[in-house]
């Protein structure tokens, strides 16, 4: 980004929802001033402490109004994974115009709608999120604020996700090919109309369906079930799919303090990665499907050992495929 927009120790970029820095703590070592919004004080400590000056303060037109008051704009700002957990989306990005440089670009990255609908990602629905986003959704607020799209990169984290790029309306940034191809997905997908959505539903339950039959046949064939993987998105879909501790022993987790407790609502007990080699399951079910290559290489010591790894996959038969 850098690079892309000639960012400088004149520029600034601003980060909201900035968490404890790991992004902008890039720019300070670039030489680039950067400022981070960040409700939550325990991670504006640990920022502060990456050298990154950050406020604690919820973004929005009113937080943006006091940093323009103090002669503060950006060349960049920078909002990645935050526009799901705001309720008030539109208040959210009303604050952008306020603070943004007349030449200045937003980039928003969220998950992409059309890869929940489509590849049945039915577990990235989650209390934390208010909404589920696509480019026809996000050009329609952002342009309620005044903000023009005119790029988009398609990225692959959490299972597909967009970064939209955006600038004043009246702007000179010209429209790249990204944004034609985004919205032309969409448009072929009828993310316009209900239709899209009428059968997701059934293709979750399918996939439920799967999972269970899945696991009655190890239990048939008196094979050791486990999992890896104690986040989100692994918990609203073993408790989708109604499983327990007599259907997997345990899921593992490198997250020392989830280690010794219990997955909500299945009970689940959590370990270790150490302790689930030393059991060697004879199948391990890697419930973070969107990092899958890199769980399966810290667990390459129990595949060595015979156990069969799978993970969750709605085009494959069954919606399980074993690596």
């Amino acid at each position: 980004m850098a690079a892309r927009l000639g960012l400088g120790t004149q520029s600034r970029v601003i980060e909201v929802a900035s968490n404890d820095g790991y992004l902008l703590q890039h720019f300070v070592k670039a030489g680039v001033p950067v400022l981070g919004i960040e409700p939550a004080g325990h991670a504006a400590e640990v920022a502060r402490g990456r050298g990154v000056e950050t406020r604690v303060a919820f973004f929005n037109a009113t937080t943006a109004a006091g940093l323009v008051a103090e002669g503060i704009s950006a060349d960049l700002i920078a909002a990645n994974n935050v526009l799901a957990h705001v309720l008030d989306i539109r208040g959210f990005v009303a604050g952008f115009p306020l603070v943004l440089a007349r030449e200045g670009v937003a980039t928003f990255e969220f998950p992409h709608l059309l890869n929940l609908i489509e590849r049945v990602q039915f577990d990235t629905i989650y209390h934390e999120h208010y909404s589920y986003l696509s480019l026809l959704a996000v050009e329609a607020v952002l342009a309620s604020a005044g903000l023009r799209v005119f790029d988009v990169e398609e990225l692959p984290t959490h299972g597909g996700s967009l970064r939209v790029f955006a600038c004043h309306r009246a702007a000179a940034h010209a429209e790249r090919p990204g944004l034609a191809a985004v919205r032309a997905r969409e448009a072929a997908a009828g993310l316009a109309s209900p239709a899209p959505y009428a059968g997701f539903a059934a293709r979750a339950g399918a996939l439920r369906s799967g999972f269970l039959d899945f696991l009655g046949r190890a239990r048939a064939a008196g094979l050791t079930v486990a999992a890896y993987g104690a986040a989100a998105k692994g918990n609203t879909f073993l408790n989708f799919c109604g499983v327990g501790r007599a259907d997997i022993m345990a899921v593992a987790d490198r997250n020392p303090q989830k280690q010794g407790r219990l997955l909500p609502g299945s009970h689940i007990p959590i370990v270790s990665p150490e302790a689930l080699i030393a059991v060697a399951p004879d199948r391990v079910v890697i419930l973070p499907w969107n990092l899958k290559d890199e769980i399966a290489a810290q667990l390459a010591p129990l595949a060595a050992r015979g156990t069969r790894l799978a993970v969750i996959d709605a085009g494959a038969p069954g919606g399980i495929v074993l690596l």
